[in-house]
């Protein structure tokens, strides 16, 4: 088992690849009372068109990850949950653009649950019965989320971006194309996605790593798993122009929402140049719209915009995209004052003073984060998948200079590349 001393967070994280390929970290926390553990899958909903080995690539139906996620906790013997529960953990699922995870919290009996975290995830369970089933309550939740403000604005924008690639379509996918999942395609999706190679173990809390490394090693030691050939992604090219310029949909709201954001017509999306890059966009929308900026304050003045105003930056496999809006009493007006002031500060500059504060700011957030287990879950098995390192975050901010923010600034607001979701009462 390896060690890893990351001295300007004072933590230090054991790791081990078993037999079997799976990756194994362990953060121990002492004096902490929960211990947290996520079992990821490095498949998310842009997964749709795949091959292993010298397969051909065969193409499935959209939703089919968060669908396998929902099944997952099936048993022959019952529900999973009631496993956990009776161990005193809480246990969870998501299933985001491009991962799956397992999850679950405890304070005692973390041996115990660790492996039923372990042996439920492994062991996958489909019947043309149950399958059938799931798909009239994923259905229902499809549904929900169509009469949902912020979820419709949110993947309208989105939709607006992009022609081709799957990071516009709903992580849960359509009624129709969960009409189609059946139990072959599932467990086809399963034995290529869910192997141990394609698998993270992220244990973070009081445990003791060479105690806890032994007990993994022999859960895993007493599976089988046949050999996995190098999966194989598959995206068709995607234009750099948006979509379209503007969706209206009609819901019944009582006042307007309006999100814009721009697509990165190129976008960075490898390693650590992938990770500079979010974190300086990040750095730069903390300046311009948090609560503290003067943009945030002149337009809350305004009374353009509500508390519920924000914004956020996404970046992945061949996309990349910011989101900003919230509730507003004239979307037009929001854009224009956006706008305007995102296009004098690129006649003007970045204040130095102000971008010296937010990085010491957002240094001082990610030093604080690590007392949290379940963030620090999250953001570590986000990085080992697209490889980068959390814990090089810091340093990086460290590194950061004003002329990146400025080169920033200019790049990202390519005012050709915006586009707008507009909620309206019905």
């Amino acid at each position: 088992m390896q060690q890893n001393h990351y001295p300007k967070v004072g933590e230090i994280v054991f790791s081990e690849v078993l037999n079997n390929g799976l990756s194994v970290y362990i953060l121990p926390k002492p004096g902490f009372q929960k211990t947290y553990a996520t079992f990821a899958t490095k498949y998310g909903s842009i997964d749709n068109h795949f091959s292993v080995g010298h397969e051909n690539f065969v193409e499935v139906p959209d939703g089919i990850a968060h669908f396998l996620e929902h099944k997952m906790f099936e048993e022959p013997e019952g529900d999973v949950f009631a496993t956990f529960a009776a161990n005193g953990a809480s246990a969870n699922a998501y299933t985001s653009f491009e991962r799956t995870v397992y999850l679950f919290s405890a304070t005692d009996h973390i041996a115990k649950n660790v492996s039923t975290l372990l042996n439920f995830v492994q062991n996958p369970y489909f019947t043309d019965e149950n399958v059938h089933k799931e798909k009239g309550i994923i259905g229902q939740e499809i549904k929900m989320y169509q009469d949902h403000p912020d979820w419709r604005a949110y993947f309208g924008l989105i939709e607006n971006m992009y022609h081709v690639h799957p990071v516009h379509i709903d992580i849960a996918g359509t009624l129709e194309s969960i009409a189609e999942i059946t139990k072959e395609t599932l467990y086809r999706c399963y034995h290529t996605f869910y192997h141990p190679q394609n698998m993270c173990l992220f244990i973070v809390g009081n445990v003791e790593p060479s105690e806890m490394i032994e007990i993994i090693r022999l859960n895993q030691d007493s599976k089988s798993f046949a050999p996995l050939g190098q999966i194989q992604r598959k995206f068709e090219p995607e234009p750099e122009s948006v979509k379209r310029k503007q969706q209206v949909i009609r819901l019944p709201v009582a006042m307007t929402k309006c999100l814009f954001g721009l697509k990165e017509g190129q976008p960075v999306t490898q390693g650590d140049a992938q990770l500079r890059n979010e974190i300086v966009t990040k750095l730069l929308f903390d300046l311009l719209f948090s609560p503290s900026s003067g943009l945030y304050q002149l337009l809350y003045d305004e009374k353009l915009i509500t508390d519920n105003f924000g914004a956020e930056y996404n970046s992945g496999t061949h996309y990349a995209f910011s989101v900003m809006g919230g509730d507003t009493t004239d979307p037009d007006l929001l854009i224009t004052k956006v706008t305007d002031w995102i296009e004098k500060w690129k006649q003007s500059g970045v204040p130095a003073a102000e971008f010296e504060r937010a990085r010491r700011k957002k240094m001082g957030n990610f030093i604080r984060m690590f007392n949290s287990p379940e963030a620090i879950a999250s953001e570590f098995t986000k990085h080992h998948f697209r490889g980068t390192h959390l814990f090089e975050v810091v340093r990086y901010y460290e590194e950061m200079r004003l002329e990146q923010l400025e080169e920033r600034l200019h790049e990202h607001f390519d005012w050709g590349q915006l586009t707008t979701c507009i909620i309206k009462s019905e």
